[in-house]
């Protein structure tokens, strides 16, 4: 599947802001299952500085200063992306999930995709006994990992509650879990530590999720959304496989990466400085549109 995606990102300043520098990951890459065709990023006002480079994680990271005094913020990107996950739908449920964990606590490779990376606790996702005692539910002796995992994303999607007023990004994820209430993020980094305080590498991916309008309805501009999943590895056979626990899917081709890392401080899309005072709002729209589908 092809996909042409816009994201554009508006800040409004209550006073115009005199200086900004901004580090942007809004760029995709392409990875095993996806293939970016193209891409740009546009800023307004235009930057008097802008470099690009790749992180250690393998996404594209695009910094920038801004020295024109402005009241708006305008990041737009577009990319067209071909999506092509066919061969991760028919897989095997594969070892037992305690093989994989000896497998990746005795691997010594230290490139970014290397399990070493993501077995420990991060920036945002410590370990907490209560909720590896809660993953430890789905992973019972001997089980399949990856259908353990298929478990794990069912119970969250079916246990916890998804709030946009229940969390804020700085809300710590022990809060998260005991009020079992949250968006995506939350529950992305809930199944990461789950999976982490199980021995197992699991990495927080941020992308996109295609959605489909009801029957007969057209699809209304900029009402996709920015969106967050897991990366489980699931040994060096299969690699890393996605599972959504906001959805209760596995990652396949309505999914699109944007950037993997060991929780969202790795790959938040836009953070950074301003010199400026008062207040500013924020407004984000996405479309991901598959290509000769634009009208539908």
């Amino acid at each position: 599947m092809i996909y042409d995606i816009r994201h554009l990102t508006t800040y409004s300043y209550e006073a115009p802001v005199g200086f900004a520098r901004c580090t942007m990951r809004l760029i995709p890459t392409s990875s095993p299952g996806q293939k970016v065709l193209w891409s740009r990023l546009s800023i307004t006002p235009a930057p008097s500085e802008r470099r690009e480079r790749v992180s250690f994680f393998g996404h594209v990271v695009v910094t920038v200063t801004i020295e024109t005094p402005h009241s708006e913020l305008s990041v737009e990107a577009h990319s067209r992306v071909d999506v092509d996950r066919e061969g991760q739908m028919g897989l095997f449920l594969g070892r037992g999930w305690e093989d994989i964990r000896a497998e990746a606590f005795a691997s010594n490779a230290l490139s970014a995709a290397s399990p070493a990376h993501y077995l420990y606790p991060s920036r945002l996702v410590s370990l907490d006994p209560a909720i590896t005692a809660y993953a430890e539910r789905s992973f019972t002796q001997g089980r399949p990992l990856l259908e353990a995992a298929d478990d794990l994303t069912g119970r969250i999607k079916a246990e916890f509650a998804y709030d946009t007023k229940a969390t804020a990004v700085s809300t710590p994820l022990k809060e998260a879990f005991e009020h079992r209430r949250g968006v995506c993020q939350d529950f992305a980094h809930i199944m990461i530590a789950g999976l982490r305080g199980l021995g197992l590498p699991a990495a927080y991916v941020s992308g996109y999720l295609r959605t489909v309008p009801p029957p007969g309805q057209k699809r209304l501009e900029g009402a996709d959304a920015t969106h967050a999943w897991v990366a489980v590895w699931a040994g060096s056979d299969l690699g890393w496989i996605g599972f959504d626990p906001t959805n209760n899917m596995r990652a396949l081709n309505d999914h699109i990466d944007l950037a993997t890392g060991r929780d969202y401080a790795d790959i938040s899309p836009v953070d950074g400085v301003i010199l400026g005072a008062g207040d500013q709002d924020l407004d984000v729209k996405v479309d991901v549109v598959p290509v000769g589908a634009a009208g539908a």
